[in-house]
């Protein structure tokens, strides 16, 4: 089923595009950017195909390590008890780092890395 959508409220907007030299560009784009967040305008960033790009914190909000310690353990269907199991780290410590309540650590990170099958930097 087809449904209207609104269309984004574009009376009284202008593009404005400029030919500068690649060397300056991204200087020249920050140095607008800046101006323009001054004057209270939003700058955002769009793709060579005139996408709107949008920040890693925009589309994942609640990405704490607690969150991404949760998210792998559900990624490989565990329970708390099965991963501090499998890590030797016990089920009260992995819940306290899931609520961001316990710091994980290097050799902590290391030893869930291995049994949640990700890279242990993801939660340092």
């Amino acid at each position: 089923m087809l449904e209207l959508m609104r269309k984004p409220h574009t009376e009284g907007l202008t593009d404005i595009c400029l030919r500068v030299p690649s060397k300056d560009a991204l200087r020249i784009s920050k140095v607008i950017a800046d101006l323009l967040n001054r004057t209270g305008e939003q700058v955002r960033e769009v793709s060579a195909e005139g996408d709107e790009l949008f920040t890693l914190e925009e589309v994942f909000p609640d990405s704490t390590v607690g969150a991404l310690l949760k998210g792998a353990r559900y990624k490989e269907d565990m329970t708390q008890e099965q991963l501090a199991e499998a890590s030797g780290i016990a089920r009260r410590h992995i819940s306290e780092m899931e609520n961001n309540r316990r710091a994980i650590g290097k050799e902590r990170a290391r030893r869930l890395a291995e049994v949640l099958k990700v890279d242990y930097r993801v939660f340092l």
